[in-house]
Order: C-alpha cells, then sequence, then structure tokens
C-alpha cells in the first residue's frame, strides 16, 4: 500500500483551501504542474514532461523536481494546519538519485511529524513512464505554521 491508498482523503474544506492556495502560486502555473491527491498529510503534485522544464540532457530540471517536491510537502504540511494559518517553508534538503525522465514527474509530499509551529515532511519524486514509477529524488523539509497570516 502507497502513501495515497493510506492517507485518508482530506476534507472537502481543507482540499478547497489547498487548491486556491495551490491556484495562487505562480510557478506551479508557469511549470503546469497540478496537484493529484490531497490526503490528510499526503499531498501529490505532477508535473508533465516538456522541453520548457528540461535542463542541456534533456532531462526534467533539477530546479522543477525540487519545486514541486517543497510544494508537495508544504501543502501535505498544510493539510494538518488549522484554517486561519498559513505554512511557509523554513527548509529542504533533497538527494537526486536517478535522471529525472518520464512522460511526468510525480512529487509526494508526506507529514513525518507535525508539531504546534513545525512540521517535518519526506519528499520523494518519480519519474513515470507508463505504469513504471522510479524514484529520482527524496528529500526532507520543515515548515512553519503560520498563525493569523491570510494569504493574498
Amino acid at each position: 500500500m502507497d502513501d495515497q491508498e493510506s492517507a485518508a482523503e482530506a476534507s472537502p474544506e481543507t482540499r478547497a483551501r489547498i487548491r486556491a492556495s495551490f491556484d495562487n502560486q505562480g510557478l506551479m502555473r508557469h511549470l503546469g504542474a497540478r496537484i493529484t491527491h490531497i490526503g490528510q498529510g499526503c499531498v501529490r503534485i505532477e508535473l508533465p514532461s516538456r522541453p520548457e522544464v528540461t535542463q542541456q540532457h534533456g532531462y526534467v530540471h533539477a530546479g522543477a523536481t525540487s519545486a514541486i517536491a517543497d510544494t508537495a510537502g508544504g501543502y501535505a504540511a498544510f493539510t494538518l494546519f488549522p484554517p486561519d494559518t498559513a505554512v511557509l517553508t523554513v527548509e529542504y534538503k533533497i538527494n537526486l538519485l536517478a535522471p529525472a525522465e518520464g512522460e511526468r514527474i510525480e512529487a509526494v509530499g508526506t507529514v513525518v511529524k507535525s508539531g504546534r509551529t513545525l512540521t517535518v515532511c519526506r519528499l520523494e519524486a518519480f519519474g513515470v513512464r507508463g505504469e513504471r514509477r522510479t524514484l529520482i529524488a527524496t528529500g526532507q523539509q520543515t515548515l512553519m505554521r503560520v498563525d493569523d497570516r491570510p494569504e493574498r
């Protein structure tokens, strides 16, 4: 069983709040990324592979891979935060394990520990070609819950 199957679906209100926040992210829109799953403490984001997001060897650029991984982790944490809060990344580290290739890149953010102020998430990114998923990156992230800070 993978994280998507084990993470209970987030409430409709939480899913709406996260989708609205995601829609405000210019970088995700620019990259062509989309959220494919919002569970409690687990979010998946997909990025189609296309020339605009590649590096000089034709692989999806590490910056694009890292950006969707960071965003997946941030929203995974956000699923567990109260409605009147916001989320900010404090730090993240990512290890690139294999070339980022496939029809799409899928990033998975999963909460490891949710705290009152800081939350830690596991980040994974997969290159997907058909039914085959290859782990291309793994990392860890620390996020901060910000109270009374509305999004624009």
